[in-house]
């Protein structure tokens, strides 16, 4: 089993990994250089284990050691920090839901070509400056749950490996394929080219209904969801094939983009 190392001081260098979680922009600059990202409560750090990621490090209150002890024992090398609960507080600047965390080592970005070599059911999502980390793990865990081949994310998409985005997702992000974009929107021409129709969500003049896009059983769909405030830009939208809307009643005209993400993921399901 992982070595057990107590620990009662919240400024103990040892630590380092779990400082200040809340704080977006300092965990970005520290995951970035160190390569790697947090994982919240007994089944995130559990579904990361089992999708083969490398743990750094744990950090859990005792009453976690028990019932985590088959992933300890996979990983005797990453050592086990056993704090109070209290003391999570305080290191990581928020109350830790169920008292555990694992800090895991980040893989190299996948690769394109390959990624999309792996696609069976024809159908992917591309996720375009989408700020909200809820938003993206909410994106992942609808995309998940319904089939969806892989997620591409775009350059100023928010990081789904981020704690947030990972734990709404509720750990889903492991096991979705996915990457981030270099080129954008100049890589949509390269899914048009492996035989994607490219289909903007979007509410324009010519959009046609989801139900119509559904009609015309494209072999391969890329779905591209926009950004919360503003959708997406027009130099997208003009590099679609398609622009879609969602059907609504009661005088809505949008929705949450998660939620626009999971009705079209499940309308176009195969």
């Amino acid at each position: 089993m992982s070595p057990l190392v107590p620990i009662s001081a919240a400024d103990d260098g040892r630590l380092a990994d779990y400082v200040q979680l809340r704080e977006v922009n300092l965990r970005r600059l520290l995951e970035e250089e160190h390569g790697l990202f947090i994982a919240e409560g007994d089944k995130v750090i559990r579904r990361a284990a089992e999708a083969g990621y490398e743990p750094r490090s744990f950090l859990l209150a005792p009453r976690w050691l028990e019932s985590l002890r088959d992933v300890l024992e996979k990983w005797p090398e990453a050592p086990v920090y056993v704090v109070s609960e209290e003391l999570a507080e305080q290191v990581t600047g928020f109350h830790v839901h169920r008292g555990a965390l694992a800090s895991y080592r980040r893989r190299p970005a996948a690769d394109l070509d390959a990624l999309l070599d792996g696609v069976r059911h024809g159908r992917i999502a591309i996720f375009d400056d989408i700020v909200d980390h809820t938003n993206v793990g909410a994106g992942f865990r609808a995309a998940a749950a319904m089939g969806v081949d892989a997620v591409l994310v775009t350059p100023t998409c928010a990081d789904p490996l981020y704690r947030r985005s990972v734990k709404v997702s509720m750990g889903t992000v492991f096991q979705v394929p996915w990457t981030r974009l270099s080129s954008w929107p100049d890589d949509l021409r390269r899914l048009q080219d492996r035989g994607f129709v490219a289909a903007a969500l979007a509410l324009t003049d010519e959009s046609i209904s989801l139900d119509e896009l559904v009609a015309a059983r494209h072999e391969k769909l890329a779905l591209i969801f926009g950004t919360e405030g503003h959708g997406l830009k027009k130099h997208v939208l003009d590099r679609a094939d398609v622009t879609v809307r969602i059907p609504m009643a009661g005088g809505v005209d949008s929705l949450n983009v998660a939620s626009s993400a999971a009705v079209a993921f499940y309308a176009t399901r195969p």
